[in-house]
This record gives structure tokens, sequence and C-alpha cells, in this order.
């Protein structure tokens, strides 16, 4: 017998699903310039641009995951689709165990695929968006090599992404096939309005097939 509870959200709808998981520095690096307050208005901005989308609305998922603060790693949250997602609160402080939050993402992007299958509900490949303004403080290159791996066996995609100068994007591009990006400055609304469109496009786009994503020179810094 499965173990695994139903999930009402995937019985009521059974729209395709593009499922997206943040993993978010909640170090205590990010109280400098107030990053933390403008990584909090940028999910406010997420959330407001997924909704007003009524495909991304339904067929966008999300799951919040924090790391810093009190609780090392921490699940903001259930699994929501886009339609009910509200964003949590974060707080900075403590370390940066940005290995354990990556091996957490990859573990329950694993968990929700079997929740949607078992629901009969198809899904898009998973994309991990990673931030931090720092490097890891604790093992993180098994879990790194993981995410590439996961990654050319086409089960996720993972966005790494650099905040502020202090950011290790040499570390941060050990978890993606693709390298690590560096906001400018701190452009958070504006990652997460290419964010929110990118999940437009994913959700609109046929399965299996390639999605072209809008240009990243709104908030990325390109190194030349």
């Amino acid at each position: 017998m499965s173990n695994i509870i139903p999930d009402v959200a995937l019985i009521d709808n059974s729209d395709e699903r593009a499922p997206l998981v943040l993993v978010l520095d909640c170090s205590g690096s990010m109280l400098d310039d107030n990053k933390i307050g403008l990584l909090n208005d940028g999910l406010k901005t997420l959330e407001k641009e997924l909704k007003a989308d009524p495909i991304a609305a339904r067929c966008g998922r999300v799951l919040v995951i924090s790391f810093g603060g009190d609780n090392d790693v921490e699940l903001m949250g259930d699994w929501t689709d886009a339609m009910d997602f509200t964003p949590p609160d974060l707080k900075a402080g403590g370390m940066t165990p940005m290995g354990a939050a990556m091996r957490c993402a990859l573990d329950e992007i694993e968990s929700q695929k079997s929740q949607m299958r078992s629901a009969g509900v198809s899904y898009k490949r998973p994309i991990i968006m990673l931030l931090s303004d720092g490097e890891p403080t604790d093992d993180w290159q098994q879990v790194a090599a993981d995410c590439k791996s996961a990654e050319a066996q086409h089960k996720v995609n993972v966005m790494a992404i650099g905040i502020g100068d202090q950011a290790n994007r040499d570390i941060l591009g050990a978890f993606s096939n693709k390298g690590a990006l560096n906001m400018k400055g701190l452009k958070f609304k504006e990652l997460f309005i290419w964010l929110s469109r990118s999940i437009q496009a994913v959700s609109r786009a046929a399965t299996g097939g390639t999605v072209q994503l809008n240009p990243v020179d709104s908030w990325a810094q390109i190194q030349t």
C-alpha cells in the first residue's frame, strides 16, 4: 500500500504542472544592504505575476526552501499551485548550509513527481532556482555533482544565481551544467518577473520541447 498522502489540489486540478523549487539563502549576510527585505519583496512580485496569468496560475507549482536562520534548512510551507501561493516571510541569520538545502530540493522534487504520477497529473521538467550571496558552510561537493547528473538525465533544470560581489560564482556554478549567473546589484524584482515569465512560457510549451526563455539582461550581470 502506498504511503503517499494525496494532494487535494492535484485531484481538483489535473492540468499539467510546471514545478519550481526556490532555494533561498537566508544566512546572516543577507541582512547586509537589506537583501532579505528585497528578496521578500521579490517573492511578492513573483506571486502577483504568476497569479495574473491564468495558465501559469493553474500550471505553476511552487515550493520554497530556505537555508540559514535558526533552522538551517526549512521547507517554507508545502508544495502549492501558483494560484494558491502565499510568499513566506523570510528571516536572515546563521550559516549557509547550501549543500543540505540542495539535497532537500532534489529529494522534494522526486517526492513531488511521485505525488503527481499517483494523481495521474503530468508535469514539465522541474526547475530549481538557487540564490545565494556567499558560499556553503557545509559539505556540498557530492550534492553539486548529483545536481549536474540529474540535469544531464533531464530530471531537473538548475539555475544558480549569485547575489552581490561576495557570492562564490565558481561554487554556485558547480550545481548546474549551465554554470552560474550574477545578479546586477540587487535586482530581485526584475529577476522574479523574468522567472514568472519563464514559468508562463514553460506552462504553455509542449512537453519534451525546447522553450526559448526571455533574455536575462534585465537582471543578470554578464561576465565578459
